[in-house]
């Protein structure tokens, strides 16, 4: 098993903080609803988290329970799983997906091969396992519909605060687990204009090479989301500084 990331977790009440459920999808308030109606724990998870919390408007909105993917699938009849290294519930709304996973532990070392890549991730796991494989401390924090608190289990709060992309855990086997991770810390640094944490940059110029190992469609995939968001030009730099562009 690989080593879990243990911070005090931080728990911020609704008169403490900024998210109002206004401001999420109202598609995404009801499956949240839905799943804490039927007895299931329902968060809003990642980067729409993060991004509210920000004072900016999420591009998607993704919801974490403690359901297993059939029990979603039984209660919403507009979902479909997919997936195979990684089950999820898609469920539709016209031409909106709001995408739901059940939370997840880290996978034991029998489910990656010698170059430390991840292959199966069907571990089912508590909400704290489920945060602290997450890739980046600010993607790690979630909304609670129950009683519209805040919880941190990684510390990502006062990572947004102090405006730094750090990851969970070791850096350098995060981003030997999936080196897409790398890309993604580029692409997180510089939509935010945020600072890549000490450590977690160090990891990527000495994995930078690692990204041949990752799967073509998404690197390709990775490419085009850098630039976007008006942040190409900190991205480019990003990339040349990391060695990530050769």
């Amino acid at each position: 098993m690989l080593s879990f990331f243990r911070k005090k977790v931080v728990v911020i009440k609704r008169k403490d903080h900024c998210i109002s459920r206004k401001n999420i999808d109202h598609d995404a308030v009801k499956v949240l609803y839905r799943l804490s109606r039927a007895g299931f724990r329902a968060y809003l998870v990642g980067g729409g988290v993060r991004d509210l919390l920000l004072g900016r408007q999420p591009k998607d909105f993704d919801v974490g329970t403690d359901a297993r993917p059939n029990e979603i699938r039984r209660l919403f009849k507009n979902c479909f799983l997919i997936g195979r290294r990684f089950r999820l519930a898609h469920i539709v709304y016209g031409k909106k997906i709001i995408e739901t996973s059940t939370f997840r532990t880290t996978p034991d070392a029998t489910h990656c091969g010698d170059d430390k890549i991840q292959r199966n991730d069907n571990t089912f796991g508590t909400p704290e396992e489920d945060a602290n494989r997450r890739d980046f401390t600010v993607n790690g924090i979630f909304y609670d519909i129950s009683d519209f608190s805040v919880i941190d289990y990684v510390g990502g709060l006062k990572d947004l605060k102090k405006k730094i992309i750090r990851t969970i855990g070791n850096a350098a086997d995060r981003f030997q687990e999936d080196p897409v991770r790398m890309m993604r810390a580029i692409k997180f640094a510089s939509r935010l204009e945020f600072k890549i944490e000490r450590s977690t940059r160090a990891a990527l110029v000495k994995h930078h090479s690692d990204i041949l190992k990752a799967s073509p469609p998404r690197v390709c995939e990775e490419i085009f989301r850098l630039f976007s968001f008006g942040a190409a030009e900190r991205a480019f730099r990003l990339l040349y500084e990391t060695g990530m562009m050769r």
